[in-house]
């Protein structure tokens, strides 16, 4: 799918006036048609696979981008006070839901954890605003599999001294991400199971 040239019309720019329900649907139409592909594939975690979800697809998508804010947004807590995730799958994850909330009047900043240190500079791990000791932070993350990911940005926050909860991401692929989380203590949700996907791209 490629973007079109021409100038949309306001009823194709959905991502901005949607109710959550149809732009929860649109976006999981945009995951099966950008994102979603089948195949032999090595995932991060090492691990093979006869399927791929190639999520920046979607998360760079400018409309994906917009609906995947405005999905995450009321899924936070109440009293969280930033959003982050681990470069760089959730850099724009994270800055969505940080626009998103400026428009909803409840200002949430955006943190993005570095694999390693920066070797200059401050050497920071953590990018963004400083926040209060233990400044209750989500985690946000695109696609869990194993889980380590999310993991390693929850301990980088926790090192900081803020405090980490809960994890949300995008899409699970229900191999294990959900169980290391709840033994690490961690309240996790996504928006999509794996399979709601595949059932969808089977059935378009």
């Amino acid at each position: 799918m490629t973007y079109p040239t021409e100038t949309l019309t306001h009823s194709d720019i959905w991502a901005a006036t949607a109710d959550l329900t149809t732009l929860r649907h649109k976006l999981l139409d945009l995951f099966c048609q950008l994102a979603y592909q089948e195949g032999d594939f090595v995932l991060s975690s090492g691990m093979r696979s006869s399927y791929y979800v190639n999520k920046m697809q979607v998360t760079l998508h400018p409309q994906g981008a917009l609906a995947v804010g405005r999905l995450l947004f009321p899924m936070l807590p109440i009293d969280t006070q930033a959003v982050a995730g681990l470069t760089l799958g959730a850099d724009p994850i994270v800055t969505a839901v940080s626009i998103v909330s400026v428009y909803e009047n409840r200002l949430i900043p955006a943190l993005i954890i570095r694999k390693e240190a920066k070797g200059y500079g401050t050497r920071a791990h953590i990018e963004g605003p400083l926040l209060p000791e233990e400044a209750k932070v989500v985690v946000l993350e695109d696609v869990v599999t194993t889980g380590q990911s999310a993991l390693k940005a929850v301990d980088r926050l926790k090192e900081a001294g803020y405090t980490v909860e809960r994890v949300i991401a995008l899409v699970d692929r229900k191999q294990g991400g959900a169980e290391l989380y709840q033994s690490a203590g961690l309240k996790f949700e996504a928006l999509f199971s794996i399979e709601e996907i595949q059932q969808r791209y089977r059935h378009k």
